[in-house]
């Protein structure tokens, strides 16, 4: 269903819940249409210097009609953030952390600046010193990068950014790092590093000695000095097995993304940003925007075909964009700022392209979907080239143009050091109702959760159509495929529709990386892609695939092996199916301790109480006052139901503070903002009692269902996120 505004009853949800500028209250005061106005209009600002009024009105009517037709949309801090107080617009951000005391918490301090203002931030920690490696200054002993990514960690724990999205992190580490071992195991217990994306950056020479079957130098980065040997097959062996069984770590190929560094001479780039798709110079920033390819095919003679003179049109006016935007945007640090406009790379790139091929009647994974991918891709690669190109003209070129490779190899002054990157684009692909990136179709059918707990079927919108096409249409169809979860082996649908409408997880991985692949090659930047495997695949597997894509030309790779986490992130079909939780049986006898707290309407008494395995129930009583007994007791209610089903205590928590009500009370400096609130304080006070601090606890990124609405996330472009609501565990795209 669509509002008057063309946009889904979903969009809307996720645009009032996260984008939309609210008041004190948190209460929504503008309409979507509105922000699209509100953005619109504060990016074509920065036309005024070069075509006055006129030129400045012109761009917003072009922007507002390319945005609100869902043609293009930018990174989400661009559509919260444009024409408001806080005016940081960009999406990704790397910074350097150096190797010592001083420059390691500046750079914490920088981090948390960066998440407060909606950025997501990568890293390399390649500079600092190895564990037990000697410290002059004290006579001490160093604990080494993963020690110091735990610091980071709980840093972005504690801050939200914006008020809208949680903190997101990329860690890497070279693979010739004396610590390269214990960081490649630095995520295999899953309540570690848990806002972190870590990627292990391979060298040339680490990829000639695997080709080999020899070792590798391991280099101290605070002396330049060899520190051991290792057998490059092993530790390639080793990344794969970890990556087999948790997801993690990532691959980037460091001297092939300093290839393509158009600014070679400010130094090496030695990071990416948290998905992986934008490599950075220290103190760079970007901002991403991405065309809606699933709108442009039109029918030419009864046969569908891309529209490349719209696509030519949005290509030209989203590079103009997203170069505006760098000129309006407030930037977290000076330092960023005056890197970002020194160099202003920007990232156009594309999503809808599995709704393209759809269209198309071209199966993703085929010779067909690729040279699809590169005739596309090739088209944005150029066209944008002579975007920048007529900027630079009208506006001059970056600044440190003269710096660059494009002087070396003769091409013209172009107003952008980069100007194409592909993005995950999670939560602005659910605003356009498209599929994500350049990611086949996660499902053709899904269940969808509204605000009041309602289950809502999804259906892709070409899907009825094809049915009734080809004669297959019927009652109960689009829950059968909701719940077979693809069309492949379901009674009565033809093979040629399942193949057109083939979701992530029929796509073998190989084809993943061949998809990655023809994108990559006409992208200035990277390109952020998952690649699916079965339950059944191997180490053997990964190791094929890494080396597939090394040969292939990408720039990274991230794997991801379906159940391969304790708690599997995606389910396709109904969450019925999968038979669900049950909770253990309530013991006779249970412990704990009963605490008074004051809220906003009265004192609410709160029991906490424990069997053999833990906390499993909670009771609350309100006093005289008043208040709302019945929600206290179906939230209690409910919680000991979560507790005694292993539901995680921290995400309990997590959940219930910050709830707010209109009777909210400040009490010895503490606003405690409702019932919820307040037992979700009981239980924090419970824990720390007992030697627990809830602070150590940290949230697991392997859970099944969003942590806000409950729904199914899904694994794209190497982020989760939430069809339903918008929520993602990687931050801003």
């Amino acid at each position: 269903m669509t509002g008057s505004t063309g946009l889904s009853d979903n969009a809307i949800t996720v645009l009032e819940k996260r984008y939309l500028a609210r008041d004190a209250e948190g209460r929504p005061v503008e309409t979507p249409q509105q922000m699209f106005e509100r953005v619109a209009r504060a990016v074509a600002e920065a036309d005024r210097p070069f075509r006055g009024e006129e030129g400045v009105s012109g761009s917003f009517e072009i922007f507002l009609e390319i945005i609100t037709s869902l043609e293009f949309l930018p990174n989400s801090p661009t559509l919260m953030n444009a024409g408001r107080e806080l005016g940081q617009l960009s999406a990704c951000f790397v910074l350097p952390v150096e190797d010592s005391m001083e420059d390691i918490f500046e750079a914490v301090k920088n981090m948390a600046l960066i998440h407060k203002s909606g950025g997501g931030t990568g890293f390399s920690f390649s500079r600092l010193r190895p564990k037990n490696d000697m410290v002059m200054s004290t006579r001490g002993v160093a604990s080494g990068p993963v020690s110091f990514m735990t610091v980071f960690d709980a840093a972005t724990e504690t801050v939200k950014q914006g008020g809208t999205r949680r903190g997101a992190n990329m860690g890497v580490l070279r693979v010739d790092h004396p610590d390269i071992l214990e960081f490649i195991h630095a995520k295999e217990e899953y309540h570690l590093l848990n806002n972190f994306n870590i990627s292990v950056a391979l060298t040339r020479r680490f990829m000639e000695a695997l080709s080999g079957g020899g070792s590798y130098d391991l280099v101290n980065p605070s002396t330049g000095e060899v520190a051991g040997r290792l057998d490059a097959r092993e530790v390639f062996g080793e990344i794969a097995a970890i990556a087999w069984s948790t997801g993690e770590p990532g691959l980037i190929f460091l001297d092939r993304i300093n290839q393509a560094n158009t600014v070679p001479g400010l130094g090496e780039i030695e990071s990416t940003n948290p998905c992986g798709e934008q490599p950075l110079l220290p103190f760079e920033s970007c901002n991403l925007g991405s065309i809606n390819l699933g709108l442009l095919v039109r029918g030419e003679g009864g046969e569908p075909a891309i529209d490349m003179e719209r696509l030519e049109f949005l290509v030209r006016e989203g590079v103009h964009f997203l170069d505006n935007v760098i000129d309006v945007s407030k930037f977290p640090l000076r330092r960023i700022e005056e890197t970002t406009r020194a160099n202003r790379k920007i990232g156009l790139g594309v999503m809808g392209f599995a709704d393209m091929l759809i269209k198309l009647g071209i199966p993703y994974d085929s010779d067909e979907g690729l040279a699809c991918a590169k005739e596309v891709m090739s088209f944005v690669s150029r066209a944008s080239r002579e975007a920048s190109e007529s900027l630079a003209a009208e506006r001059g070129p970056f600044p440190n143009f003269d710096e660059s490779t494009f002087v070396r190899d003769g091409s013209p002054p172009v107003r952008n050091a980069t100007t194409t990157t592909i993005a995950p684009t999670g939560s602005i692909s659910i605003i356009a109702q498209c599929a994500s990136g350049v990611e086949p179709l996660f499902a053709v059918a899904y269940e969808r959760r509204v605000l009041d707990g309602e289950r809502l079927l999804d259906v892709h919108p070409e899907f009825p159509e094809a049915a009734r096409r080809y004669g297959f249409s019927s009652d109960g169809l689009i829950e059968r495929v909701a719940s077979h979860g693809c069309l492949r082996g379901l009674e009565g649908v033809p093979e040629e529709v399942a193949r057109i409408f083939v979701s992530a997880h029929e796509v073998t991985p190989e084809w993943h990386v061949r998809m990655q692949a023809a994108f990559q090659e006409f992208t200035d930047n990277a390109v952020s892609k998952t690649v699916n495997l079965s339950r059944e695949a191997t180490v053997e597997d990964i190791e094929g695939l890494y080396l597939l894509a090394y040969e292939l030309g990408c720039k990274g790779v991230t794997v991801y092996r379906y159940g391969s986490r304790p708690v599997q992130v995606l389910y396709r079909g109904h969450a019925g199916a999968t038979g669900g939780l049950r909770p253990r049986e309530r013991q006779k006898v249970t412990s704990g301790i009963t605490a008074k707290e004051k809220i906003g309407c009265g004192n609410l008494y709160i029991t906490v109480n424990s069997d053999g395995q833990g906390i499993c129930e909670v009771f609350t009583a309100l006093g005289r006052a008043g208040g709302c007994p019945s929600q206290s007791e179906a939230t209690s209610r409910l919680i000991s139901l979560g507790l005694r089903s292993g539901i995680d205590i921290s995400e309990i928590v997590e959940q219930l503070r910050g709830i707010r009500c209109l009777s909210s009370i400040k009490r010895e400096g503490v606003n405690v903002l409702s019932c919820p609130d307040a037992i979700g304080r009981a239980i924090q006070k419970y824990l720390k009692a007992n030697g627990v601090d809830i602070v150590e606890i940290q949230e697991s990124e392997c859970d099944m269902r969003c942590p806000e609405c409950g729904a199914a996330m899904e694994l794209e472009g190497g982020c989760t996120v939430c069809r339903s609501c918008g929520f993602s565990r990687c931050g801003p795209s």
